[in-house]
């Protein structure tokens, strides 16, 4: 899917809160969102597109409030790009191809990766296995 398409497309295709998250760069309050405290067997799939994120394997707790990952599902699944929004330096993380806004990346995470990948719920829908 591309990246072109505009706003009217997705707002076509997306709740008001799942278009402020994915294609504004929102971000859903901590320990609301319908993924923060699931850890079932699957995939989490972009929202707006559909494409594989992250599995299930890489889900850990994090006690943040969102749902986060120490890895992508593959190589060049998410894009990262700097984000210097409020005040602080932070690398934003988005779909590689469609380039919806799933949260940011952090060099914290507990796992061997070293990294957490903290996920906005409305930015992917979960796919059990």
């Amino acid at each position: 899917m591309s990246k072109e398409k505009d706003d009217n497309y997705w707002r076509e295709r997306l709740t008001e809160e799942e278009f402020h998250v994915c294609r504004e760069g929102g971000t859903e309050r901590p320990f609301t969102g319908e993924y923060w405290a699931t850890f079932e067997d699957g995939k989490y799939l972009c929202r707006c597109c559909g494409e594989v994120l992250f599995a299930s394997e890489s889900k850990f707790e994090s006690s943040c409030g969102w749902p986060s990952f120490d890895a992508a599902a593959g190589a060049g699944a998410v894009e990262e790009r700097p984000d210097h929004s409020l005040g602080m330096v932070r690398t934003e993380i988005l779909c590689a191809s469609c380039g919806s806004h799933l949260g940011h990346v952090f060099p914290d995470g507990p796992t061997d990766t070293g990294l957490r990948y903290c996920v906005n719920s409305l930015s992917v829908k979960h796919d059990p296995d």
